[in-house]
C-alpha cells in the first residue's frame, strides 16, 4: 500500500523576524513501514527562521500513525511574511494478508471450481483459515472449499484450490481468508465475492 504525503513550511510567529534565507525541505524520502515495529521517520528542513512546526497539507497518514509538531510534514518558520516549502513523500506500508483470485470462481459442468492465491506479509506465522461458500438464490450456502493450516512468515502466492458439485440454481460464491496472529492476538482478514455463476439442469 502506497500513501503520500505532502508537506509545506510556513512561519507561525507574527513578530517582525530579521531576513532569513529561503525556507527549503532537505527529507525526500521516508523508511518504509514494519508491522511489528515503532515507526519513526525525522524530516529536515533549512533556511527561514526556526523553531520549525509542521503538519500534512496534502494526503493523510495510516491509522496509528501520529505527525508531532517537531517533525513529519507541514513545517512553519518564524519569518515574516511566512516563507513556504513543499514536498511530496510515499510512506510504503504493507498489507498483511491479501487474497487474490488465480482462477476465478466458473461454473465447470455441475461443479464450480477456482481457487485463491494467499500472501503472508507479518513478518510472523498465523493460523489461517480458509472457507468458500456458494450462496444461492434463497441464501442457502454450501461448502465449497475449507482448509486451517498453519500460514509461515514471507509466504508469497501460495494456491488454495477449491471446488464441488452442486444443485442447479444461481450461486455467488463467497471466499473468506482470516489469519490468527497468536503472540499479538491480531486477527487479519480477506475476502473475495463472485457474481452469480448459473448451474443448469444436466441432460
Amino acid at each position: 500500500m502506497l500513501m503520500w504525503l505532502a508537506m509545506a513550511a510556513i512561519p507561525s510567529c507574527a513578530q517582525q523576524a530579521p531576513a532569513a534565507t529561503s525556507l527549503s525541505i532537505f527529507t525526500k524520502r521516508i523508511p518504509k513501514a514494519s508491522l511489528w515495529e515503532q515507526y519513526t521517520a525525522r524530516l529536515q528542513a533549512a533556511g527561514g527562521i526556526e523553531p520549525y512546526h509542521w503538519r500534512i497539507v496534502g494526503g493523510f497518514l495510516p491509522r496509528s500513525i501520529q505527525l508531532n509538531p517537531d517533525g513529519t510534514v507541514l513545517v512553519t518558520d518564524n519569518n515574516r511574511p511566512p516563507m513556504q516549502a513543499k514536498q511530496e513523500l510515499v510512506l510504503s506500508t504493507y498489507i498483511p494478508l491479501t487474497a487474490e483470485w488465480l482462477r476465478k470462481a466458473q461454473v465447470n459442468g455441475q461443479r464450480i471450481d477456482g481457487s485463491i492465491k494467499v500472501s503472508n506479509r507479518t513478518g510472523r506465522d498465523f493460523e489461517l483459515t480458509f472457507t468458500a461458500l456458494a450462496v444461492n438464490d434463497i441464501g442457502r450456502a454450501t461448502a465449497i472449499g475449507y482448509q486451517h493450516f498453519p500460514l509461515k512468515k514471507d509466504t508469497r502466492d501460495m494456491e488454495l484450490p477449491f471446488g464441488d458439485q452442486l444443485s442447479p440454481g444461481n450461486y455467488a460464491v463467497n471466499v473468506d481468508v482470516v489469519g490468527e496472529e497468536p503472540v499479538s492476538r491480531k486477527i487479519f482478514r480477506a475476502r473475495l465475492v463472485t457474481g452469480k455463476e448459473s448451474i443448469t439442469q444436466g441432460p
